[in-house]
């Protein structure tokens, strides 16, 4: 096997992945000791990946956060990433953020004081310090991925094949349907499905793609560079 072959292509870190995952989260699942509450549109995160709950002043949420010790509400924050197109298994990552809920200044929300932070994907579980997350970044792509690979799937159908067959003999027979799955700066990822089972197949950018009009220019790039440039090999999953 060559040096370039057996070198590991680049991700994201796990703490990126987590950033990415709250950067373009608009709804969560909150757990109390109290109770459990699903949350649209009431968070934000700000750049350093602190989070902030925004819930209504006179909310059951709010009430229990005001009853609550000193020390704050402790809480148990999660998001799940799920995959824009309607693929198998449409659940990529689910993050974990514990910690307790106390006012924040100035603008009479909740922040969260961060414990504890678990990344979950089909690959295993992560756990990612509260430090490696502030100074970790969202993927410049995460607020426009859904629309990439909507797109991708809507004007582009023709070219998902050809991209396909970029994985040549690494990819077994059997191909029923593939679906633009995921999109990072590094690469974008597609899910191959069988009969029984799929698998995944990450390819390779050329270089980083910086936001949505680079990511359009790196797929095209894929498709007319030598078919020797190197890919992760495709990982299977079966029911």
């Amino acid at each position: 096997m060559s040096t370039h072959a057996a070198t590991a292509l680049p991700e994201p870190t796990a703490a990126e992945r987590v950033r990415t995952v709250l950067a373009r989260a608009i709804s969560l699942s909150l757990t109390t000791a109290a109770r459990e509450y699903d949350l649209i549109g009431m968070h934000s995160v700000s750049s350093r990946g602190l989070i902030t709950l925004h819930p209504p002043a006179d909310s059951p949420l709010a009430l229990e956060a005001a009853d609550a010790p000193h020390g704050g509400l402790a809480a148990l924050l999660e998001f799940t990433d799920v995959a824009p197109a309607a693929v198998r298994d449409r659940v990529r990552a689910r993050a974990t953020v514990s910690g307790w809920l106390a006012p924040a200044e100035g603008d009479g929300g909740l922040r969260l004081d961060i414990a504890r932070v678990t990344l979950r994907t089909a690959t295993g579980t992560t756990d990612v310090g509260p430090d490696e997350l502030v100074l970790a970044e969202p993927d410049p792509l995460a607020v426009e991925e859904a629309a990439l690979l909507t797109h991708l799937v809507d004007a582009h159908e023709d070219l998902l094949g050809e991209l396909v067959g970029l994985a040549g003999a690494r990819l077994p027979h059997g191909v029923v349907r593939a679906l633009p799955y995921a999109m990072d700066r590094h690469a974008v990822t597609l899910r191959c499905e069988y009969e029984t089972g799929h698998c995944d197949l990450r390819l390779l950018f050329p270089s980083p793609a910086l936001d949505a009009a680079q990511a359009g220019e790196r797929i095209r790039q894929l498709l007319t560079r030598p078919r020797t440039c190197n890919h992760q090999h495709p990982t299977h999953t079966h029911p």
